[in-house]
Parts: structure tokens; sequence; C-alpha cells
């Protein structure tokens, strides 16, 4: 091919339809990790900032967990690719509000904490 040939779909390498795939598997893996991780801090920290014998403290871990298994339990789903997803174009705003409400959770308990 010359210098000013243009190319031709022809030309271009062909896509592999196999690696989109196996990276968006992956990161739907990371995702469940990285809320993992948050859940447990999170826990961690609302039992040790309740006073002691403190149902708050059970209560916002209990939340906590709650919203770690429904997050995760859509993670997975993406991730293995087990079956369709259950909501449709929903699950990254999803994923993306529980992360949220853990940020603010911890935000909360580590100002109390704090305080």
């Amino acid at each position: 091919m010359s210098a000013g040939a243009r190319r031709t779909p022809r030309d271009r390498p062909a896509r592999d339809p196999g690696l989109q795939p196996e990276r968006t598997r992956l990161a739907w893996r990371r995702t469940a990790l990285a809320l993992t991780v948050v859940m447990v801090l999170t826990v961690r920290l609302a039992l040790t900032t309740a006073p002691a014998g403190g149902a708050l403290g059970a209560l916002v871990a209990g939340v906590a967990v709650l919203g770690w298994g429904a997050a995760v339990a859509l993670c997975w789903r993406r991730a293995t690719g087990a079956g369709p997803a259950p909501v449709h174009g929903r699950a990254l705003p999803l994923v993306a509000l529980a992360t949220a409400g853990f940020a603010l959770l911890g935000a909360v308990l580590a100002a109390r904490g704090l305080g």
C-alpha cells in the first residue's frame, strides 16, 4: 500500500470479540471486591464507634451487609454471565448508588467517631 492510499475496512485487522467481554467481566469482579472491602471497613467502623451494646451500630452494620449482598449479587451475575442482567441496563447506576451510600455512611460514622 502506498503512503497516500486510504485504508479500507477490508485492510483493517479483524476485531477480536473475546477481549472486550473479558475486560468487562474482570471490571465487575473488581467492583465486587472493592465493595467487599468497603463493607468490611464500614461494619468495623459501625461496631467500634457504637457505644457498648449499641443497637444503632448493629443496625448500621446489618444495613451495610444487606446493601453489600445485593450489590455483590448483581456484580457476580454480570461478571459470570449467568443469564441476562436482572435490571436491564440499570446495573451500573445501582452499584454506583450503593457505593455512594457506603461513602456517605462511612463519612457519617467517621465524623461521629472523631467528635
